[in-house]
């Protein structure tokens, strides 16, 4: 069954955090969910982010994987996504086995990209560009090693994605203020009910 690519799903602020915020619940095992366990969202994630980052890219184009060994790749390299600034967003710093994984997976994608491709990071160049949808995770993940742009990496307390914070002060809590942000809120309203009911019939 499909669902829709929208907005709240490109919450990761980057094309690399997107990726690997395409498993929900990390660290919910009960709950956890990966949402290319249908191969269909691929090329439908794949156009969306063309649409949601272009903040980041310019206009592009993401190609998705088609074969078995693609897609292989591409999940690959989206779990080494996550170990690397999951573990950054932690405090527990770039572990030298998941950089070195992350690196190998993304030279490999990178060296399967035709010769005409253009293999700069991130830009807003006026010219189109075309990419698969791996290398460019890859990408985009590099872009994040800077110093200053891996503090800024977090983890939604709700749904457990990484996003980037690119508010001011850094004081951004959540992926999405108007979901998980709301979720929670609710959910403090809720329990404090629930205490104060218990209180009165005590």
């Amino acid at each position: 069954m499909t669902f829709d690519w929208n907005a709240h799903r490109f919450s990761g602020g980057v094309l690399a955090l997107d990726l690997a915020n395409t498993v929900i619940f990390r660290e919910n095992p009960e709950r956890l969910l990966d949402r290319f366990g249908d191969l269909v969202e691929l090329p439908r994630f794949a156009e969306a982010a063309a649409i949601f980052r272009i903040g980041e890219w310019g206009e592009v184009q993401f190609h998705p994987p088609l074969a078995q060994k693609g897609i292989e790749a591409l999940i690959g390299i989206r779990e080494a996504i996550n170990r690397l600034f999951r573990g950054a967003a932690r405090e527990d710093g770039l572990k030298a086995e998941h950089l070195s994984a992350f690196l190998r997976l993304g030279s490999d994608l990178v060296c399967n990209e035709p010769e005409e491709r253009d293999l700069r990071l991130p830009n807003l160049s006026e010219k189109k560009r075309e990419l698969s949808l791996g290398a460019a995770a890859f990408l985009s993940a590099i872009s994040l090693l800077e110093p200053a742009r891996l503090e800024r990496i977090k983890i939604c307390p709700n749904c457990h994605w990484l996003y980037f914070d690119e508010s001011r002060n850094r004081s951004r809590r959540w992926c999405d203020m108007n979901v998980c942000g709301n979720r929670a809120k609710a959910r403090r309203h809720y329990n404090r009910n629930v205490k104060q009911a218990g209180n009165n019939h005590a």
